[in-house]
């Protein structure tokens, strides 16, 4: 099997990766400053679009939330969910001293016929008094809420009676109990929330603290109740508070970005936040591949502390090749049934044939049947190495070759082509059906990867016009943006930290405790020069499995799942064979997030080629935002967009929203109780028809 790098290096670079995770993880559960995540909302590539059509003065409230943050978790928390969202966004910072003032004229806009247009359809606020705002700005707020019902957030607000609530509270302390969604709330815009579901614990990390009250006679109206522990009862942690003409949102607990029990809200307080119409998409993806799928994977040695054919010393004892077996096939087939997700493979069909017995691959012959049960990519007929040619040291690092100052290339445009034309050929042939316009390199091999190789192989580069390649995957763990291939865009994927050359518990243990251990305690000793990684004790080879590498690899799957992200993540086919490895890590996954979830929300499992439409839609939506060329406003019950001509626009509207008039198809696609999704413009501005008007006329 080719390498890029060594599987070794790669191995060690996937474990910083974790170890950075599950630090931000810890970071967020001990209440620490808000961590932005790592962005998938990208620079697009220069696009040129045509010139938006002008928009005149309008009236009613412009799609824009403003947020007024004094750099706190909780309020920094709201901001950033609404910019992963996708929703434009204004921030006054308390704390810049040129920031401007919210007057009435910084909030509304005056008209040429002498009425008024709201700039902002939601206000986010640090909590319901914010020192840093004058009584004259807090006047303005107060009247812009009244005159055109805009509602505000108070990003962390312990109860007390001027919102409604009994002061002092029921209970502060850890909220280790299970939380419900009220019939107000399931109304409010947290109906995608199962009825009740598990607050902390598990991959939700610690129990946060917050605070617990009973709201006060004709006061507070409870959106999320909480158990209160050590108790049989409940009391409010999230409540409606209506007064004075004004709706604000009290928040009873102290979160941040990287907090599960935020992520579980988060929706809902943008839903409410907006009355359900913004500019904005937001989903919970979850593609899991497999790499390598008809090949056979070496074989991690657990006397040799190493994989043979790659890392061990020639003298080494070579191991048994792992490859799925047909029973493993349908194993799968059977799991992806019994859990309703789709597992993604990547295929080497030069590998079916190599492994063939006069002829006939058994692995084929029980996939043909079910091959429409999975999603499947492009990896290359043979797996080949397509970058640079390779020299490598004593030590095991490696340069790339270069003649005349130029790099010198283990693969042309040749080789390229035959690896990624016949592989599709022989899916085709074979009934596999694949995705069009995919592909996978072998080990990511030809992609720039720093510092050896700064740029992609050119003939790469070339094949992705020659074979009409839209999508070739990238490495998340070295990439975590789309980027440019050629004529394509390169699809990042996250890493899931279980070894390639893997098939049982014991090995994987085995090889995780040479990784990450002393010499002292028998490991390989390489963590004691790391700056990312800290040397661990070493994990029992009975337990050391399902009681650490399967929660820490869930966590961070399942961090990624609930934040809007929709790159893949992937392990490989042996980790399907032997133990059936992969099965807890997935198993685990969705078991965490349909506690939490209902069905109105389920997972959007989607294979790669998907996801890169998603990706590329949210790249384009943000230059679009950077550069200011969208106006979207709700006057009555009609939605108004305008910008450049090819624009994808995210939407989300209530349910029986319609394109263009009332008697139009529902806009979207249903989502969370929603009709949301991304339109593209055209040369007239966008109109959705809403059942109700949100806003005062």
């Amino acid at each position: 099997m080719a390498v890029n790098g060594g599987k070794g290096a790669r191995r060690r670079s996937a474990l910083a990766a974790v170890a950075v995770a599950v630090a931000l993880i810890a970071a967020a559960c001990a209440q620490a400053p808000a961590v932005k995540p790592q962005a998938h909302h990208v620079a697009a590539p220069k696009a040129t679009l045509a010139t938006a059509p002008p928009v005149g003065p309008h009236g009613g409230v412009n799609l824009n939330v403003l947020v007024v943050t004094d750099g706190t978790g909780a309020v920094e928390a709201i901001r950033q969910q609404v910019a992963t969202e996708g929703i434009p966004e204004t921030v006054v910072d308390l704390h810049d001293p040129s920031r401007p003032q919210l007057t009435r004229a910084f909030l509304a806009r005056s008209l040429p016929t002498g009425g008024k247009g709201g700039n902002f359809d939601g206000i986010v606020l640090p909590g319901d008094t914010v020192a840093g705002l004058s009584a004259a700005e807090q006047a303005s707020l107060a009247w812009y809420e009244q005159k055109f019902g805009v509602r505000q957030v108070d990003a962390y607000s312990p109860p007390h009676a001027d919102t409604g609530m009994v002061s002092p509270p029921a209970y502060s302390g850890l909220l280790s109990g299970s939380v419900s969604v009220t019939a107000a709330g399931a109304t409010a815009g947290f109906s995608y929330l199962n009825g009740s579901f598990p607050f902390s614990g598990g991959p939700a990390g610690q129990a946060p603290f917050g605070y617990l009250a009973h709201p006060a006679a004709g006061g507070a109206t409870p959106l999320l109740n909480a158990s209160i522990p050590g108790s049989p009862g409940q009391a409010t942690l999230v409540w409606q508070y209506d007064g004075g003409g004004r709706q604000q949102l009290g928040i009873g607990f102290g979160y941040n970005y990287g907090q599960a029990q935020f992520r579980y809200l988060a929706h809902g307080i943008v839903t409410w936040l907006t009355r359900g119409v913004n500019l904005g998409d937001w989903r919970n993806y979850l593609d899991i591949a497999y790499d390598d799928m008809f090949l056979g994977d070496a074989q991690w040695s657990i006397p040799g502390h190493c994989t043979p054919t790659i890392n061990c010393p020639k003298s080494g004892k070579v191991t048994p090749t792992i490859r799925m077996t047909p029973a493993d096939v349908r194993y799968a087939a059977q799991w992806e049934q019994q859990h309703h997700f789709t597992i993604e493979f990547l295929y080497n069909g030069g590998a079916s044939q190599r492994f063939a017995v006069r002829g006939v691959d058994s692995l084929l012959v029980a996939t043909k049947p079910l091959a429409k049960d999975f999603y499947w990519v492009n990896h290359t007929w043979t797996h080949a190495y397509m970058g640079c040619t390779q020299i490598f040291s004593s030590n095991g690092t490696w340069k790339c070759a270069t003649s005349n100052g130029q790099l010198e290339w283990a693969a042309n445009l040749s080789l390229i082509n035959s690896q990624i034309e016949k592989n599709f050929q022989w899916a085709k042939r074979e009934g596999i059906p694949f995705e069009p316009g995919t592909v996978a390199s072998g080990e990511y091999s030809g992609l720039k990867l720093l510092p050896q190789q700064p740029v992609d192989n050119p003939s790469l580069v070339k094949a992705m016009t020659v074979d009409h390649l839209k999508w070739i995957v990238l490495d998340a763990s070295r990439e975590p943006n789309m980027r440019p291939v050629g004529v394509g865009l390169g699809v990042p994927r996250h890493p899931i930290d279980i070894g390639e050359d893997v098939q049982t518990l014991t090995e994987e243990v085995s090889e995780f405790n040479w990784l990450n251990d002393s010499k002292a305690d028998g490991g390989s000793g390489i963590c004691t020069t790391s700056t990312t990684t800290q040397c661990q004790k070493p994990l029992s080879t009975t337990t050391g499995y399902s009681s650490f590498i399967v929660p820490s690899q869930v966590q961070i799957v399942y961090n990624a799942l609930i934040n809007n992200d929709p790159r893949p993540f992937f392990m490989h086919q042996s980790n399907l064979a032997g133990d059936r490895i992969a099965y807890p890590v997935m198993d685990d996954v969705l078991s965490a997030y349909r506690a939490v979830y209902g069905p109105s929300a389920p997972i959007d499992n989607l294979p790669t080629d998907k996801i890169g439409v998603i990706m590329r839609n949210q790249q384009l939506w943000e230059q679009a935002l950077k550069a200011g060329t969208i106006t979207a406003w709700v006057q009555g019950n009609t939605v108004t967009i305008s910008g450049p001509p090819g624009t994808p626009v995210p939407l989300t509207v209530p349910a029986g929203s319609t394109t263009g008039s009332a008697a139009g198809p529902a806009y979207g696609f249903s989502y969370a109780g929603e009709r949301s999704g991304f339109t593209t413009l055209g040369s007239k501005p966008l109109t959705i028809q809403l059942s109700s008007a949100p806003y005062p006329a």
